[in-house]
């Protein structure tokens, strides 16, 4: 089943409830609670112990399940508080940049082996770890995508396939797309107005407004029979509280619209 969400770090500069609240306004199916440091940490390295029976309350009261979180870094320590946490509140997916450096075989192998690592540690608390191409990074776009396939076979790593991501490195998200979802196990998605390397304003990441084809990529999802979260992921300057939720319900709004037009009912593909 796809299940729609939205990364709380739209919401940065509000708490998690209000977050919660708007995110479930605009009809989503869940939540990617951030755990970003220096940017939103809706999810708390520091003091989730303290936060978990709050955040579960949250999520069970506005029947809005957690899908994923964000932690971004690759740092041992930092990962292994968010692979606990998660195994204690019920996040099953936890997403990571790549690191390194664009066509840097160096860094590349680097981050590769310290993927594999992470990835060791994610299977002891039953967590998966996913982890996209971005942009400057090691890994930026399908060849070194499918490189990172290779070297990190564990069954509790897959790839966050990123359209947004994708596109900036010149390549077309739907073609792409057939080529790693034999790994797929998240989707973060976002529009882009130009080719980059910034996705632009966050009104111009709002799905439907740049110039991805996101209904050729949402049709390859589909034909793909691609079965997990679909976050958007909107970066940038503190939005209020209304402009933050304009962005998540149109984004909303556009998805939905092209899941049912091509046979997807509440994100569920009729007849199963």
């Amino acid at each position: 089943m796809i299940k729609l969400g939205v990364n709380s770090v739209l919401f940065k500069k509000y708490d998690f409830a209000t977050a919660a609240k708007a995110i479930k306004t605009a009809g989503y199916d869940g939540v990617e609670i951030s755990g970003i440091g220096g940017m939103c940490e809706h999810l708390n390295l520091e003091t989730w112990k303290k936060d978990k029976l709050n955040l579960r309350a949250i999520s069970d009261g506005l029947e809005l399940p957690f899908l994923s979180t964000e932690i971004a870094s690759l740092d041992r320590e930092r990962l292994l508080k968010a692979f606990e946490a998660c195994a204690e509140i019920g996040i099953p997916v936890v997403n990571v940049g790549p690191g390194g450096k664009s066509d840097d075989e160096e860094t590349l192998k680097q981050s590769l082996e310290t993927l594999a690592s992470r990835a060791e540690d994610a299977a002891q608390f039953g967590v998966t770890l996913c982890c996209k191409a971005h942009v400057g990074s090691a890994v930026y776009n399908t060849p070194t995508t499918l490189r990172m396939m290779e070297a990190v076979q564990s069954p509790y790593f897959g790839v966050d396939m990123d359209p947004s991501h994708i596109f900036r490195a010149g390549e077309n998200p739907a073609v792409a797309l057939p080529q790693v979802i034999s790994r797929m196990k998240h989707i973060h998605i976002r529009d882009c107005k130009g080719a980059g390397p910034s996705p632009n304003t966050p009104q111009l990441q709002a799905c439907g407004r740049g110039d991805i084809d996101l209904y050729g990529y949402l049709k390859a999802v589909v034909d793909n029979d691609y079965d997990g979260p679909v976050c958007l992921e909107v970066i940038g300057p503190d939005q209020e509280l209304a402009d933050a939720a304009t962005i998540a319900a149109e984004s909303y709004g556009y998805m939905n619209a092209i899941l049912k037009s091509l046979g997807r009912t509440q994100h569920v593909v009729k007849g199963r």
